[in-house]
């Protein structure tokens, strides 16, 4: 016995071969066939179809295989006419093109113009569209116009590529930047071809940093609109919390700034730039928003801006640093001084070496180190005169054998040069003299510049 159902699928209807007559709503499973309509619509005498003819194609070796050096482009789409013939792929046409490949597989494809950038492991091509090029007897290029989708594929001089981080990749006019991590490299590519920016006075670090970082490491690259800024951010794992960020600023043509913040994703969009972190996106640069705060953080997870600069003049001699002063707005405390290490002294004990370098103490903003005595204000750091900020530096290093004034009786730290760390002040607790006092910091939400930073010195 057997029921015909229909089911779902145009001119098509299943055949059920029931198990038993005494529960006719129970099929076998082994017994159930489809069978198709012939005719359209199943109707009594309409125009009926047959399998005609079938295009097939005979493979010897039917295994799938990946070309990681080359490109495959379909049929095209044209919205104004409705074709579209995004899923054909003819192997009777030329649609496909290959790069070298011992420049290793593509890893990043960008459209510029009328011209098509391929960013291999180890090499970066250019590619026409819609045209390509013959060469003249002199070895001029002279481009012509041809039945081409991609044409005629040539390598950028030098051997750089993008490696294995795609994500390093960003572009802003006619810029583009991206990381070569094989060769320690940051590079920019523009119309006078590639450069390494990354030897704009940070080679060394950048040899460092990027011999760390591995196979599952992330290189998260894009430009900042605003301040109009090549950010990178390297991390040796993708959530890792150790992390560098940076920025390279072509006006300076250097590295001008390290933030405190791991961006996941970079972009910029009407003249903002935008990140995203653990799946949220954060705008920066928004008026009347906390400074220095990133991705929500709280309490000691934001940290204050600071520079760090080097005092350097006669480098030849050595020198007495006495004080320091900067041009600029209220609000900027030093945190740290020292001078360069001036050798090594065998004789202090019988463990080893003791480094001859000198430190200081730190010395307060304007508004934070001002305390009463004798109803006279006196400033434990900076003092403003002249509109600049002026102090003296304190040593704080130890006396040692053979001084003529020892250590922290004598003003200011000895060395050839001297690094100078200046930092925000904070709104952080105090204590002195027995008592806690919570200082507040200055004009926590303002504007903080810097304009010049100086110091008095004497050649020993």
């Amino acid at each position: 016995m057997g029921i015909t159902i229909e089911v779902g699928y145009f001119n098509t209807f299943a055949l059920k071969r029931l198990a038993s007559t005494a529960s006719p709503q129970v099929a076998d499973p082994n017994e159930d066939w489809y069978l198709e309509e012939s005719r359209i619509k199943g109707g009594y005498n309409n125009a009926s179809v047959d399998f005609g003819v079938k295009a097939y194609l005979v493979e010897d070796e039917s295994q799938q295989s990946r070309r990681g050096n080359s490109l495959i482009y379909s049929g095209v789409y044209n919205s104004r006419t409705g074709i579209n013939n995004t899923n054909q792929f003819s192997v009777a046409e030329e649609i496909t093109r290959s790069v070298d490949p011992i420049g290793g597989t593509i890893q990043k494809l960008y459209a510029e113009d009328t011209n098509l950038i391929v960013f291999q492991e180890k090499k970066v091509n250019r590619a026409l569209i819609d045209k390509d090029a013959i060469y003249s007897a002199e070895g001029s290029a002279i481009t012509t116009t041809a039945n081409l989708v991609i044409g005629q594929i040539t390598p950028y001089a030098g051997n750089w590529g993008i490696g294995t981080n795609p994500e390093s990749f960003a572009v802003y006019g006619y810029r583009k930047y991206f990381v070569d991590r094989n060769r320690n490299s940051v590079l920019r590519l523009s119309q006078d071809g590639i450069t390494e920016i990354s030897n704009y006075g940070m080679s060394d670090y950048f040899r460092d940093k990027l011999g760390l970082i591995t196979s599952t490491g992330r290189l998260t690259g894009g430009y900042d609109i605003h301040n109009q800024n090549y950010i990178l951010s390297m991390t040796n794992t993708f959530e890792a919390t150790e992390f560098q960020t940076l920025a390279f600023d072509e006006r300076s043509q250097g590295w001008t700034t390290f933030y405190s913040y791991n961006p996941s994703f970079i972009t910029s969009l009407n003249g903002s730039m935008y990140n995203s972190k653990a799946g949220k996106w954060y705008q920066s640069y928004v008026a009347n928003a906390p400074r220095n705060v990133f991705h929500n953080q709280t309490g000691a997870s934001i940290k204050p801006s600071s520079v760090t600069f080097v005092f350097n003049p006669n480098p030849d001699k050595m020198k007495n640093f006495n004080t320091i002063s900067y041009e600029g707005t209220n609000g900027w405390e030093v945190t740290s001084i020292t001078s360069d290490e001036t050798g090594y002294d065998e004789n202090v004990d019988e463990s080893g070496y003791e480094s001859l370098q000198d430190t200081a103490s730190t010395i307060w903003s304007y508004d934070q180190g001002q305390y009463q005595e004798n109803g006279i204000t006196q400033y434990a750091g900076f003092a403003r005169k002249q509109n600049n900020y002026v102090a003296a530096i304190k040593s704080n290093t130890p006396a040692r054998i053979g001084e003529v004034i020892f250590g922290n009786s004598m003003m200011g730290i000895k060395g050839y040069t001297a690094t100078i760390k200046m930092t925000n002040d904070t709104t952080r607790p105090v204590t002195a003299n027995g008592q806690t006092v919570q200082l507040t910091a200055t004009d926590a939400n303002g504007l903080k510049e810097l304009f010049s930073v100086g110091s008095v010195f004497t050649i020993e």
